[in-house]
Order: structure tokens, then sequence, then C-alpha cells
């Protein structure tokens, strides 16, 4: 059993061992293992049952010959593995190939008989694994492949060629230095929005950034929240990936709204303005609020409009719009209108793992039934993603229109929560049983259990990639920029099984040359640049892999330090990055330099008096050690102090530490509108929940008083020729 145990973990892509933070290697338990095998779907009880199992998968690879999807890279030919009886080996082999065009051709595909690979025997032939190439140059894309013998046909494998690196615009080609703030979205105030930054408050802002000579800005991950449970916040457990949260539409910026008297006329209203002043005011977002007027007021445009009509040019853009978006749009629509359904019937409806049993899948006969009653309200939903998907391509123009070197860069998150709508509609390629999180580190010294369900490889592989290459481009859908959020996820996972410690988890390999490569094609396709947040726990190997691939790093000041504990120049830093002074997850540097971050810890029951203690005096020594670094490479005024546990945080110093990133080696530097005006509540404290308002603490300025600040102002201007000032033209 135990030798079959570890037969199946290599197979499936279970670690055996690891590097942790602290350079030590740790071995993973058998017993961890088998946990994760048995979140697999694996009868890990029953020897015979398990040597069943596996076996029948064996025999399913070499009965297919060739596994369903081949990724090649230019000029490399195709390199692949295919499985044939000892009589196909000395027939003559040969491919055809259907490219995405439509065009087709073949020839011979080569074979090294002379190594042979594993064998296996069934249906009473021998089958063997031998190394094919077709040493053949093809265009970029997604193809078909056939392989023929005297005797079978190998027909349905998809063929994937791909760019050996990503898409990089003209501009940073050029060497052109940029910055760019990262906000979230949920947090930008004005005097128009309903309580939220929507996608208007976007457009507005990148007017005024383009102005200021920004070259991008970064927003959190939009993806699909839960209209009918709104306060499940987080950006980073979406119910959906590929679309997105309708809570961002500017209902006054809808073609629907400037055609309905009636509807202007009462959110004209008296009553209606004051809710939204309240709504406009309040400290923090009031996500049940917000989404309440919205949705009352967007249903009345839709069920009064003539989208429907489709002979209109509206009702053609709507057609076309949902024609595109296909079964996924469908899904996404009906999970919506089922969920507000159930919650209108007085039941529990947080996700479907809650919900009747007779919905709990979407393949349900009771699903088809319900949608045959409720089309109306799925067409409504489908209406929301219209006008949402509408109005970011309108920021995006916006940003191509000021001529922003990037433009708008999106954020994709590294899963869904377990009630969502992906694994609702396509829990097959989800492990369920398991929790995508984090080994112990100084961060985390549990480890970390972020209660999202990873993908299965092996589905993946069987699916032909089709749902990463969706996820992908819908994430790079109006923009000109991707983050990968936790961008080790292309190469590996801490799957953490259901009732244990984040600290049992294992790894669990992907095949990170196929996603990465896909990656660069879509980005090539879609004019993306690409960003792999690359903290935490990185191999050495994963390094090179983003490098090669023009992925940008990601480089957090705080963080860079030298062997003898000072901090790297900015100027050292490498050119193919973004840096940072500090991230959503960080307290913002005012919070960080006055130890604001360590007094809420306390309060939080995050830390004891010790351990805030020890932390605080360590970041003394951090904070002279940075003071000894800007004085030195003349990035502060002699006006700061230099020392380091008696230094305020100044104007100055506040000015100073950003100018000092801008005149760093990095093509792209983030900064923080909260950085600009001395804001000190974090927008999220990790390990929390509702121990803190996490997601919703709002900027306390409006945009137009924020950059009406002739402070803000010359900042900008500063941080701008700062950046032209290293510029490589």
């Amino acid at each position: 059993m135990t030798d079959l145990i570890e037969q199946i973990a290599r197979a499936r892509g279970i670690a055996d061992e690891y590097v942790a933070a602290d350079g030590n290697k740790k071995v993973i338990s058998r017993e961890s293992k088998i946990e994760c095998l048995r979140a697999l779907g694996y009868d890990v009880d029953d020897e015979a049952s398990l040597q069943k199992q596996f076996n029948s998968q064996e025999d399913e690879l070499f009965d297919r010959g060739v596994e369903p999807v081949i990724v090649a890279f230019e000029n490399e030919g195709l390199s692949f593995v295919i499985r044939l009886t000892d009589d196909e080996a000395r027939d003559p082999l040969t491919f055809e190939i259907t490219k995405e065009d439509g065009t087709k051709c073949q020839g011979p595909v080569l074979t090294n008989l002379s190594e042979k690979g594993e064998s296996r025997t069934m249906h009473g032939s021998k089958y063997t694994a031998y190394d094919a190439k077709v040493p053949i140059d093809l265009p970029f894309g997604y193809h078909e492949i056939t392989f023929k013998t005297r005797k079978r046909t190998i027909s349905g494998v998809r063929l994937i060629v791909c760019p050996k690196s990503c898409y990089k615009p003209q501009k940073i080609q050029e060497g052109t230095k940029v910055w760019g703030p990262s906000v979230q979205l949920y947090a930008l105030r004005s005097s128009r929005n309903w309580g939220i930054g929507d996608f208007s408050d976007l457009s507005e802002l990148i007017r005024y950034l383009a102005d200021s000579g920004a070259g991008f800005v970064g927003i959190n991950p939009i993806h699909a929240a839960y209209p009918s449970n709104p306060e499940s916040a987080s950006p980073y457990s979406p119910s959906s990936r590929r679309w997105l949260n309708v809570i961002y539409i500017s209902v006054e910026d809808t073609q629907e709204y400037s055609e309905n008297e009636e509807v202007r006329r009462k959110v004209c209203s008296i009553d209606f303005q004051k809710k939204l002043n309240q709504l406009r005011s309040s400290e923090y977002v009031d996500y049940a609020g917000v989404m309440k007027l919205k949705l009352e007021v967007l249903r009345e445009l839709f069920n009064s409009s003539t989208i429907a009509d489709g002979r209109s040019r509206r009702g053609k853009a709507f057609t076309k719009f949902c024609n595109d978006g296909g079964i996924s749009l469908y899904q996404m629509a009906t999970y919506d209108a089922l969920q507000e359904y159930l919650y209108n019937q007085g039941k529990q409806a947080w996700g479907w793992p809650v919900w009747p049993a007779i919905y709990q899948k979407y393949t349900n006969a009771s699903v088809k039934n319900w949608q045959e009653k409720h089309e109306a309200d799925i067409r409504f939903y489908m209406f929301l993603q219209f006008v949402a998907d509408e109005q970011l391509e309108k920021a995006n123009n916006v940003a191509k229109e000021r001529g922003m070197a990037v433009g708008i860069y999106r954020d994709l998150a590294v899963g869904v929560s377990n009630g969502s709508e992906e694994i609702w509609a396509n829990g097959n390629i989800y492990c369920t049983k398991a929790s995508v999180g984090a080994p112990p580190d100084p961060l985390g010294p549990l480890g970390q259990n972020w209660g999202l369900p990873p993908m299965d490889p092996q589905k993946l592989l069987d699916e032909k990639y089709q749902p990463m290459i969706d996820l992908f481009r819908a994430n790079m859908r109006h923009c000109g920029s991707l983050r990968i959020d936790h961008a080790m996820s292309l190469y590996r996972l801490w799957w953490v099984p259901p009732a244990a410690p984040a600290s049992n988890g294992v790894y669990v390999y992907y095949r990170v040359k196929d996603l990465v490569g896909i990656l660069a094609l879509e980005s090539h396709r879609n004019k993306c640049l690409i960003i792999g947040e690359d903290l935490g726990t990185v191999p050495d190997e994963m390094r090179t892999i983003l490098k090669e691939a023009g992925i940008h790093s990601y480089r957090i000041f705080f963080w860079e330090k030298a062997a003898d504990g000072g901090y790297l120049a900015p100027r050292d830093y490498p050119e193919q990055a973004m840096s940072a002074l500090s991230t959503h997850d960080m307290p913002t540097i005012v919070g960080w330099w006055n130890h604001e971050d360590l007094k809420l810890g306390l309060e939080l029951g995050l830390y004891n008096e010790k351990q805030a203690h020890d932390i605080g005096e360590g970041r003394y020594y951090d904070q002279q050690r940075i003071l000894d670094s800007l004085h030195g490479l003349g990035s502060v005024p002699d006006s700061v102090s230099r020392d380091g546990r008696n230094c305020p945080m100044t104007p100055e110093l506040l000015k100073g530490l950003q100018i000092h990133m801008c005149r760093g080696s990095c093509a792209l530097f983030s900064t923080q509108i909260e950085d600009w005006i001395r804001m000190e509540k974090p927008v999220n404290v990790p390990g929390t929940s509702s121990e803190y308002p996490n997601w919703r603490r709002k900027i306390t300025k409006n945009l137009d008083e924020i950059f009406s600040d002739p402070d803000v102002a010359k900042l900008l201007q500063d941080m701008t020729e700062a950046r032209n000032s290293v510029s490589g033209h």
C-alpha cells in the first residue's frame, strides 16, 4: 500500500518535499499525501479498489495514445509522447494538422524506436511509450492534430502553439519607466457615485492620471460576486472569475437611464437623494445598501427598455454580447437569478451548498425547469453583465485615447469561493474537498487556508486547457495589463485537505510551461502586459520561468533587503518588474511607519504585548536602515531626521520614499492614493474576517478634491519627472 500511495502521488504531481521560506527542506508526510489523494477521489482505505482506480487511469492513458493536448513553442517543432503497440511502432506513422484558419498540412511523424519508455499490456497487446517529433513550424494559435497508423486513428488532440514570451507594449519595450496607482475601485469617492467607486469613477480617475503623467492604473479583482449576497465582499473570493461584479455599474451612465424620464425623476427625488448621500458619506462601503438601490433602479430600467428588440442598434449589441458569452454567461445569470429567487423564498442561499438539493448542480433537471419559468429574470442578469462590460470598455478607451503607456491593469484572483457559480456550473474541474493556501512562513507561522478549492491538474488536461484559456481571455478584456495574483499557482499550489491545519498541506504541481505558454499566447492576442505576483515561497526555477516568459516580477520595497539587513537601492531591482512600497495586504506607509498596524493588531488580538513590542523593535531597526538608504542616495532633504527611532512621518519623508522608488530600474512603479493623502487605516488585515471591516474602507477624499490638492499635484509631477529621468529614451 505504501508503494502504491507513493506511486499514485508522484503520478498526480504531489511533491515529496519543498524548500520552506526559512531555506530549510521540509518533507511532506505520507499522511498528508493520503489525505490529498482522498480529496482527489481515490479510495485510499481499500488497496484493491485503489489499485483498480489507478490501473483504470493508466489504461485510459495508453489506450488514448496521445494526451488530449500538446503545447508547443515557436521555432521548436512539436515534441510529445505517443503510446503504440509493437505492430503500430513498425507501421508508418503520419500526422494531419487542421490549423486554426481551417487549412491543413500533413506529413510523417519521427519516432525514436530505440528508446522505449513505460510499457503496459492491454487488450492482449503490449503498448510502449515513445518520444516523437513533428519538425514543422506553425503559426501561433489553437489547432487540431490527428495521427494515423495502418490500423488506428488518434484524433481529437488539440495542438497549441505559443510564443516564448508575453506581450510588452511598445513604450515599455523602448525602456520607458512608468508609474501608476493601484486602487481598490470600491474605495473611490466622488460626488456622483452611489456610495461605492464605479466604472464611471474609473474613467474619471484615468483622465486625472493621464493628465498627471501616469502610465497605468491598477484595480482590484472585479470578478463577479453575489448580487443577492453583497456583504460577501472580498474581491479575492469571487463567484466567477470570467464575469464582472455588477455593483461597479454606474447606473446614471447607462443608455437606458438617459432614455427613461420616469426613473430619472425617481433618482432625483428628495428621498432617493437622501439615501444616496447617506451611502456616499459613510466611512465604509455599505454593500447591501448600494446593491439594493442599484438593483432596484436597474431592474426598472431593464423592464421598461426595448433592449430585447433585436432590430434596434442597442438590441443587436445586447444579442451579440449574449451570443458571444454563450453557455458561460447563461450559467452566471442563472446562478444570480436563482440565488435571488431562493432568498426571496426565505431560504438560506449564500451559496449552492445550502440550496435545496434539486438546485445544487447546474445540470440538474430542476434547474432547467426553473430556467424555463424565469427566463426574464435570467435575461436581467445577462443585461447587467452587458452594461458592466460596456462601461469597463469605455474606461479602457479613455486610457487609450489619453495615450497611457499601459492603461488599466486588472487583477486575476487565485480562485473562487466554495459556494461560487464557477463550481456550481463547472465543478468537475475543481477539487472541492481541498482548499488552496500557503505553508508556514514568517507572515503566517501556522500556514494559511484561503478557502478556495483548487483546479484538478488532470481535469485541466482532459479539458484541453479550455478553462484556463477562457479565464485568461476573459481577464485580458478591456485592459492593457493583467496581474496574476499568487503567480505560483501556475507552477504549484499548496492544497490543504478538509479539517486539516494549513501546515499539513501538500504541494501539487501543474504543467507550468503549458500554462505560461497559453498565458503568453493570450497576452499577445489581447495586447496585454503580464505581471506575476511572486511573493512568498518561490523556487528559483519559477523565477527563471517567469523571467524567460517576459512576465514582470513584483518587488515590495520593505522586503527587498541585502544580506547585511540594509535595503536594496531601487536602481538595483530588475527591469522586468513592478515595484511598490506597499500592497492591499499591508499597512499604508504612514500606518507602517507610525506602527499603527501594531496597535491595530493588539486591538484585534493578532498580537500580544510582547509580540507587538518585539515586532516594533525590529521595525525601528528597519526604519534606521531605510533612512540610511534614503539619505545616502539623496532621496530626502536634510530636514528629514536620520534617527530611525525618532523620525516622524513628515510630508518630506513620505514624498521622498515615493521619489526614491520612481528613480529605480523597474519598468513599473505602483503607488497608492492612500499614501498621497496620508491615510493610516489599511484596506485589509490578513488573518481577520469579522474582526476588521476588510474590503470596505473608503478613501477619505473625493477624486476631484485629491487632484485639485496642490501638494498631490506636485507629488505626481515630481514622480513623472523622476520616472522620465531613468527612462531609456
